[in-house]
């Protein structure tokens, strides 16, 4: 009999400019439905960069089309000394597809000029 898999969503943020876990980034996660936009959940990265809980996790996981938006601003303002105003990165905002129940990691390499995500496990 197969094992029954429950789906679950995690996130890491690294500061790729300090080469270290971006502690106390602020991440909040919606779900869409069409032009529906349904807040799930705020969260704040640890020492290791990454959210205590799971984001997601057991009967609350549905696939479906989300939002994860870092305050990215917030962070680099704290870590990097003074940066000129408006910041070329406030919030990030990654929008992403579930389509089955699985463990979904979605990575945040951050840095004052730029960013980049995956697909992780």
């Amino acid at each position: 009999m197969a094992e029954h898999q429950t789906g679950r969503l995690t996130t890491h943020v690294l500061d790729t400019s300090l080469g270290r876990p971006a502690a106390g980034i602020g991440v909040s996660l919606f779900r869409l439905d069409g032009e529906t936009r349904q807040s799930i959940l705020d969260a704040l990265t640890n020492a290791d960069g990454r959210c205590d809980q799971p984001l997601l996790s057991g009967d609350d996981f549905r696939p479906g089309r989300y939002e994860l938006v870092f305050a990215a601003g917030d962070y680099l303002r704290r870590t990097q000394g003074r940066l000129a105003e408006p910041l070329f990165l406030d919030d990030v905002v990654i929008r992403f597809g579930m389509a089955e129940a699985a463990h979904y990691h979605v990575p945040l390499l951050l840095s004052p000029f730029g960013y980049s995500t995956y697909r992780g496990s």
